[in-house]
């Protein structure tokens, strides 16, 4: 099926400390674009998909390295305008042993931030477009993000076109001011109708928590959330057993309104990069969805395929996961020997 799919978020640049290094103990920090909603788009041009993304970029260098890097993903950049304001920021100290990684956010003021809905053709680049993809941290950004937010799913809805909203709450961000996130997120969910979140951001949405353990208590979340959201149609959601910052085990699993399927864990040891994990699980859902909508038949493929593309991800440094539809095809929970 022809068509193209739109991303909206914030492009960023993320400075890094070599691994398991403090920031007081170093002297450079390495630089890489990423972004959630720009990892999937980045993800989803790998896999074959045509992807256009609109956000906001600063005139000048740190500008065009965040289009270039996009744009050799090859993602569509045209829909990344340029502007007054500076680039959005993220620091990464990087964690080891049981001491876990840290962010800290430097976006206030971006160029992205500090746009309106008029700075972008979201019309335009919402034309024959298959999905729309964004996620709640456009909104957490404060009361800009929030219209920016509301304009993409307005524009989305004026054109027909189906909405993939991914929760991505960041307590900091809504932290920063005076926000009501469950009202806000629960607004632009209602127009959605793939959900990527898990049984936690569904208990912030509906102000209410889920009994039992596992794979029961995710099921009743997600029916509570199909109840309160009739546009929805799937959510799909990882589970994530941290053993140390180097040994992770994780699961996926995908939620219909008639079905269900969760797979098994996979051990994820010798992680290299952590970061943009979830974006690439949303990229290889949305990759098997494209291709066969809800389906149950498609149920468990879709899970199969996050679960994939999320642990490969893992073995990658930078935010964004660029595995080609073939290393996906062949992945093994066993990794393997060198492929000849």
């Amino acid at each position: 099926m022809s068509g193209h799919v739109t991303c909206f978020g914030e492009l960023l640049l993320r400075l890094a400390t070599p691994p398991g290094r403090l920031t007081v103990q170093c002297d450079a920090l390495e630089m890489v674009v990423g972004g959630a909603e720009a990892n999937v788009a980045a993800g989803l041009a790998s896999l074959g998909h045509e992807v256009r993304m609109v956000g906001r970029v600063p005139e000048g260098p740190l500008g065009d390295k965040a289009r270039a890097a996009l744009g050799g993903a090859g993602v569509d950049v045209s829909g990344v305008t340029r502007g007054t304001g500076r680039m959005g920021l993220y620091f990464l100290e990087t964690g080891a042993g049981l001491r876990p990684s840290t962010i800290t956010y430097d976006r206030a003021g971006s160029a992205f931030a500090s746009s309106s809905a008029r700075d972008f053709d979201l019309a335009g680049a919402l034309a024959g477009a298959r999905l729309l993809h964004l996620s709640g941290i456009t909104p957490a950004l404060g009361p800009g993000g929030v219209d920016l937010a509301r304009a993409a799913v307005d524009a989305a809805q004026e054109a027909g076109v189906p909405i993939c909203f991914d929760g991505n709450y960041r307590a900091m961000l809504w932290d920063a001011w005076d926000s009501d996130p469950r009202a806000i997120l629960s607004e632009l969910f209602a127009a959605a109708t793939v959900m990527i979140g898990n049984h936690r951001d569904i208990s912030l949405l509906l102000g209410r928590a889920f009994s039992g353990d596992g794979a029961d208590r995710r099921r009743e979340a997600a029916e509570a959330m199909f109840a309160a959201f009739p546009k929805l149609e799937m959510i799909a959601s990882t589970a994530r057993h941290v053993v140390n910052s180097d040994h992770h085990r994780i699961a996926a699993r995908i939620d219909t309104r008639s079905t269900a399927h969760q797979t098994g864990e996979v051990d994820v040891t010798g992680i290299v990069d952590r970061i943009g994990t979830g974006d690439a699980f949303a990229a290889g859902v949305l990759h098997r969805w494209l291709e066969g909508g809800t389906e149950d038949a498609n149920v468990i493929k879709m899970a199969q395929a996050g679960l994939a593309y999320t642990v490969l991800k893992h073995s990658q440094p930078g935010d964004m996961c660029l595995v080609g539809p073939g290393e996906l095809d062949a992945f093994s929970a066993s990794g393997g020997d060198v492929r000849r």
